[in-house]
């Protein structure tokens, strides 16, 4: 019984060491910090009133051409904002490349689909019916029937919040914080 008691009051103290080492490297009294800290609330960074002195700021401060801050400390980093207002579906890959109106962005399936035959048939002149929604189109044997497949193309999706920062914590991982 006097073993048990003296393991508890070693291990209560241990817990408080942690707990008072933890606060003094992880607090976010610098703004960089305290941005972040807001911006990764799954509310909206400026649902809490502590975060609208902060968030406001951030605003003023990127208006006039200012970086984006950033945050490190003990065991904690975060990366400079990015920018990526598009995204696919699950089965597509984004593709960018350079169209008809400058830059344009494309989903483009990870696997051939079965599409339409008219996609594969060949008219005279060596090319099929191909509006821009397919590419790579191909006849293929399956189980001793041949169809026609290819990669389809869609559209991309845009993001609502199109900026992110990485936010790496040593031990825990890394996550992702979309703006």
């Amino acid at each position: 019984m006097k073993g048990l008691f003296f393991r508890a009051i070693i291990a209560a103290l241990g817990f408080a060491s942690l707990y008072i080492i933890s606060e003094r490297s992880a607090r976010a009294d610098d703004w960089g910090c305290q941005v972040i800290l807001c911006i990764s609330n799954p509310g909206g960074p400026t649902q809490y009133a502590e975060c609208r002195p902060p968030i406001e700021k951030l605003w003023d401060w990127l208006a006039k051409g200012h970086s984006f801050p950033t945050c490190s400390g003990v065991g904690f980093q975060s990366s400079r904002p990015h920018y990526e207002p598009y995204y696919c579906s699950a089965d597509y890959r984004l593709s960018a490349g350079y169209g008809p109106r400058g830059n344009d962005a494309t989903c483009i399936s990870t696997s051939p689909q079965a599409v339409s035959d008219s996609f594969c048939r060949q008219d005279r002149d060596g090319g099929g019916e191909n509006n821009g929604s397919v590419m790579s189109p191909r006849w293929q044997n399956q189980n001793g029937r041949y169809q026609c497949i290819a990669y389809t193309v869609a559209r991309p999706l845009v993001r609502e919040k199109p900026r992110y920062i990485d936010v790496t914590i040593d031990g825990i991982g890394k996550q992702r914080v979309w703006f």
